[in-house]
């Protein structure tokens, strides 16, 4: 069967020898000579580059050959915008790549391309890593995303542009507005129809969201075809968004159109979608057998929809270029493209040890995050209207939270709190109370109950230079968008090699215990999935003499650091008064003083008892006051208990634990999570790494979901699970 390349110069070598050319389906549209070039020049890229990558594969060269062809038209896309507007690309959008390259001097997209799926070191923005479409000088924002899960990202950058960061800096031209692309498959994925729900909820109240979303629409998602009318169904019917269809195979109303929509979208800072007819040549992937579900007919019938046959056609018809010219053009392409790409086999410089590829995951700036987690804000006196939170009294949890984030929003004034409820009622159980009065509703805002979307204005006011203290409100509703975390968040800095970075810190109520309320939904225990995603740092605070330190180091090691911080906060403990009677207050505890913020050692253990060395018992939030409890009923039968808090789950601190561990005789983990999946296991695997030959033994709840009620007894772990654990331990 005939290939897309060789119906193309056959058509092309046709035209020059008189056949002739198709007509104009626009022709009153003007477009500039000049442009229609630019156009053609990085439609020819992107198609060379696809065969090239091919070709790279069969060398055992290249790893990934999901192509660009047929969609060159979104190289439209690009040239209607500036290179200072932020852009997260669809891997198909190499067409834009390339035009977008071509208004930079100096930039080498061949290069740039070629090394990416080369897994080379010197593609420019992941290192080598992975294939992406990203490149810090042409502002593009690499991605990863299959699904159109950088959707919710595109959507908060656009809402931080549109709004300005206070206090920040967002780095961007005032007039700036976002663009992202994305398949036709990926809109009827959950992440996509929340982030475009979101798009229209903006608009519906006039919010301020400078958002191009881009739909390159080729009929297909790998061999399940969308069904005719679908897509420009469901885009055309979000409220307040604007809705525009462009095909791509008439270039001149194509780019006249793209002009126009990004006109609007940066001068009245309203989103709207463009979407791009296109097709799709050489099927999803190299691996891809598309012969298996479409027919030879079908492929070689829309090889006559080719974008850049449109393109030489209106160049023709217009007396700018002649069909052989274009050919002597796309040959040249041609031969500029395999020069670079044959030039790689066998002298790609790769990634050759794991300390290479984690790189952008473990740098450190301890000296840096140490100091800025215990820089206090200015005139404190004011914020807390002369009484101040040192001088108060004990608190409880929330009421000491609750304090450190006013501290938090007076140090770092680029600080933007939002969840849902967090404003104008304060949260579910008190903690962001009083902000919105104190800092105004520029940085403490509700947003919509969607959490992909809040994490997704997180991710893209990061970006943006804010520094975002998202709050999911149970540790249930976070499940639904964890991806945002691991796919999103988490892996930006590990993709750009560092380059780019969206450090924020993700506070979640969640834990089990709440008593009188919820059930499953508001009692949680399920935290596996955020010990699990790389780089990520996770928090536990237990005790109000503790948690504003650990927010504050969460703090600076996403200012610092890029880092993406998880701070969750156990719901039974937030107005936990009494520890072992009924008003002995033995769960509160003073705000400590600016004095007393540098003595906090950085990511390590707490040991919060130390009678001796009979037995340890480690553990972690509500099983904090549970282990002090148990261990005051062991000292009444002798036995010597020392109590560790973890505090940090991830990276799991083992050295301070082992540290912290010495001499004591015997090891009980107490983890409130499950037996299967819960934080115990890694505790017992990290004392076994460290050699620790003494006994060691785990406690847990059972493997289930929360009940409602007294059910809960049943299977979350107790005072009385415990002590048995421990008795038999010590045994």
């Amino acid at each position: 069967m005939e290939t897309v390349d060789e119906h193309l110069v056959r058509r092309l070598t046709e035209w020059s020898t008189g056949r002739q050319v198709p007509a104009e389906p626009s022709p009153e549209v003007d477009v500039d000579p000049g442009l229609l070039l630019a156009y053609l020049d990085a439609q020819l890229q992107s198609r060379h580059l696809d065969l090239a990558l091919r070709w790279l594969q069969s060398q055992r060269e290249g790893f990934y050959t999901i192509g660009s062809s047929g969609h060159e038209s979104n190289a439209a896309v690009a040239l209607a915008l500036r290179p200072t507007d932020p852009a997260l690309l669809h891997y198909r959008s190499g067409g834009f790549y390339a035009a977008r390259a071509g208004q930079v001097p100096g930039t080498t997209p061949v290069a740039d391309v070629l090394h990416s799926a080369a897994a080379s070191r010197y593609d420019p923005i992941s290192g080598g890593r992975h294939k992406v479409f990203g490149h810090r000088e042409l502002n593009i924002v690499p991605q990863t995303s299959t699904i159109a899960s950088h959707l919710p990202r595109a959507l908060g950058m656009a809402f931080a542009l549109g709004r300005g960061v206070p206090g920040g800096n967002t780095g961007y031209p005032a007039d700036a507005l976002v663009v992202a692309s994305f398949g036709d498959a990926s809109a009827n994925h959950s992440t996509a129809a929340g982030a475009l729900n979101a798009a229209g909820w903006c608009a519906h109240q006039g919010l301020p969201l400078p958002l191009l979303l881009v739909c390159e629409d080729n009929g297909i998602g790998i061999s399940t075809r969308s069904p005719r009318g679908w897509i420009a169904r469901t885009l055309s019917a979000l409220p307040g968004v604007e809705y525009v269809a462009a095909d791509g195979t008439d270039p001149a109303r194509l780019l006249a159109t793209a002009v126009e929509t990004a006109r609007m979208v940066r001068t009245e800072r309203r989103p709207a979608v463009l979407h791009l007819g296109t097709v799709r040549f050489m099927g999803h992937a190299g691996s891809d057998a598309e012969l298996a579900y479409r027919t030879q007919a079908e492929i070689l019938t829309e090889y006559a929809r080719d974008p850049i046959l449109a393109t030489a056609a209106l160049l023709a018809r217009r007396g700018i270029l002649g069909p052989a010219d274009v050919l002597a053009r796309y040959e040249e392409t041609r031969e500029q493209v395999m020069e670079q790409a044959q030039a790689l086999p066998g002298r790609v410089q790769r990634l050759d040890s794991p300390a290479a590829v984690t790189a952008p995951l473990t740098t450190r700036r301890v000296a840096q995050v140490a100091t800025a987690a215990r820089r206090p804000g200015t005139d404190r006196e004011r914020l807390f209207g002369g009484r101040l939170p040192e001088d108060r009294g004990p608190l409880t949890l929330a009421q000491s939270i609750n304090a450190a984030l006013h501290d938090a929003l007076l140090t770092w004034p680029q600080a933007q709190v939002f969840g849902e409820d967090v404003a104008r009622k304060g949260g579910v159980y008190g903690a962001t109370r009083g902000l919105r009065r104190a800092f105004g509703a520029d940085r403490v805002f509700d947003t919509l109950l969607d959490e992909q979307t809040i994490l997704g204005v997180a991710l893209g006011g990061a970006l943006a230079g804010a520094l975002p203290i998202p709050e999911i409100q149970y540790l249930a509703y976070l499940h639904n968008a964890e991806d945002q975390l691991r796919g999103e968040a988490a892996s930006l800095r590990f993709f750009s090699a560092g380059r780019y970075q969206n450090g924020m810190v993700v506070r979640i109520a969640g834990l089990a215990y709440q008593k009188g309320f919820g059930g499953h939904f508001h009692n949680d225990n399920s935290v596996a999935v955020l010990r699990d995603i790389p780089g990520l740092a996770f928090a536990v605070a237990s005790h109000p003499a503790t948690a504003p330190a650990l927010l504050r180091q969460c703090l600076a090691l996403a200012e610092q650091e890029g880092r993406v911080c998880v701070f969750l906060e156990p719901i039974a403990l937030y107005h936990q008064r009494d520890l072992h009677t009924d008003g002995d207050g033995g769960w509160l505890a003073p705000y400590p003083p600016p004095a007393d913020w540098a003595s906090t050692p950085l990511g390590e253990v707490r040991t919060i008892r130390d009678d001796g060395t009979d037995l340890a018992l480690v553990s972690f939030g509500n099983g904090v006051p549970m282990s002090l409890q148990v261990a005051d009923t062991l000292a009444a039968e002798g036995v010597r208990t020392r109590v560790v808090d973890l505090q940090w789950l991830a990276p799991l601190p083992a050295a301070s634990l082992v540290a912290a561990l010495d001499g004591a005789s015997r090891v009980l983990v107490v983890d409130e999570t499950r037996h299967s999946g819960g934080v115990a296991e890694a505790v017992v695997a990290a004392l076994v790494d460290a050699g620790r030959t003494g006994p060691v033994a785990r406690v847990n709840s059972v493997d289930s979901y929360v009940p409602l009620g007294p059910a809960a007894d049943q299977v979350l772990l107790g005072t009385a699970d415990i002590l048995t654990a421990a008795r038999a331990l010590l045994r």
